[in-house]
Parts: C-alpha cells; sequence; structure tokens
C-alpha cells in the first residue's frame, strides 16, 4: 500500500511533501479478498480486460459542492494510480467541487444510476456508451468521469445523463463544469489524459481517459 499524507506523488513515484499541509490525503491500496469477490459479477466479470489484482483503490479528499471535505474512493488501474492522485491534489486545491466518488458497485454497476446520481467513478468493465459489444476505457481501470450531471455525454439529440441537458450550453459556466484548457483539463491532460469533450463525432464532457 502507498500513502499520501499531505504530499505529491511524483512522476517517478517518489513521495515528496507538499509544502504546507492543506488537509489533502490520498492513498493507494491493492483490492482486497473480501472487496475482490464483492466486485466479481458486479463491475467485473470473467472475460474482462484486466484482472482485479490490476486494479487499485485510490482514497482521497475532495471538496463538494456543501464547501466541505469529503472522503471518496476511485478503483483505477495500477498504472494510473499515482496520477490520479497528482490529479485529485489539484482539484482539491482549486476547490473544484465533486458531487461523490464512489466505486459503481455501490450503484450495482450501473452505469446509468452512477451519472444520475452525478458521481464521479472510474472503473466498470462494461461496453463503450452507446454499443452492445467492445470494451469501454473504463473497463481497463484508465478512464475517469466527472461530475455526469454538469458534464454530460451528447451524442445528436441524446444527452446522458438526462438532467444533464441544463448543462448542455457550455458557454454559460457553473461550478463543477470542465472546459478545455481550465485547470481541472491541465489536470488531467498534464497527466497523460485525453478529454471527451475535445472529440468531434460526440461531446463526453465528463470523461477522461488514458489511451489503451
Amino acid at each position: 500500500m502507498s500513502t499520501v499524507t499531505g504530499a505529491v506523488v511524483g512522476a517517478t513515484g517518489v513521495v515528496a511533501p507538499a509544502a504546507t499541509d492543506d488537509g489533502y490525503r490520498a492513498s493507494i491500496k491493492t483490492i482486497g479478498r473480501a472487496e475482490a469477490g464483492a466486485m466479481t459479477g458486479v463491475s467485473w466479470r470473467e472475460g474482462c480486460p484486466v484482472r482485479i489484482a490490476d486494479l487499485r483503490r485510490v482514497e482521497l479528499t475532495y471538496w463538494g459542492f456543501d464547501n466541505t471535505r469529503h472522503r471518496g474512493d476511485l478503483i483505477v488501474h495500477e498504472d494510473v494510480a499515482a496520477g490520479v492522485v497528482n490529479i485529485f491534489r489539484e482539484l482539491y486545491a482549486i476547490r473544484f467541487p465533486i458531487r461523490t466518488i464512489l466505486p459503481v458497485d455501490r450503484f450495482n454497476a450501473d452505469d446509468n444510476a452512477s451519472m444520475a446520481a452525478d458521481n464521479t467513478s472510474a472503473f466498470n468493465c462494461r461496453p463503450k456508451t452507446g454499443a452492445t459489444k467492445g470494451f469501454s476505457v473504463h473497463s481497463y481501470g484508465k478512464a475517469i468521469d466527472i461530475n455526469p450531471l454538469e458534464n454530460p455525454y451528447i451524442k445528436g439529440t441524446v444527452v446522458q445523463p438526462p438532467a444533464g441537458k441544463t448543462f448542455t450550453n457550455r458557454a454559460n459556466t457553473r461550478p463543477g463544469m470542465i472546459k478545455r484548457g481550465d485547470r481541472v483539463w491541465r489536470a488531467f491532460t498534464t497527466n497523460g489524459f485525453t478529454w471527451g469533450g475535445e472529440w468531434t463525432s460526440l461531446k463526453d464532457y465528463q470523461h477522461f481517459e488514458v489511451p489503451v
């Protein structure tokens, strides 16, 4: 287990102390036997492109829309775990509000239910949105969806979650939204992620991924 306490994990994996203790806490943990059993048949199943042993649970501090610190859990691939700690430290530093950060197992791995709850999540072994086959990058633990309500998926007339229609006007910037070039976008892109808000055939404003 790697633990980060008021610190930043650098590109080499070396833990360096933060200049000041601002209250951010993060840890990277392996998936235990009981947790793996609970995930099996829900967010993970036989035939998924990664093993549960390849995944890590990142526990971290974030600011909620209530301007209060909260703790969240993201399940991600071990290859991106340290980068995720860095990213969410930056989001914490700028007090970017996040509704909740819960594994999709809390929603029975139902992506629609997780989005409707405006939940930020990562790993979920499932097809690409709108497809019946082929794996989403979420299936590799290398994609994260941030505030799906404020940053909806848009393809033609389809908006997911449906309540995200309120946020389809991206020029009307409100708390929790992501825009190209802002500090959320920079935090992810400088750590190797690309943004679905820059896709051309559709816009997935909530979605950041590391290509697999």
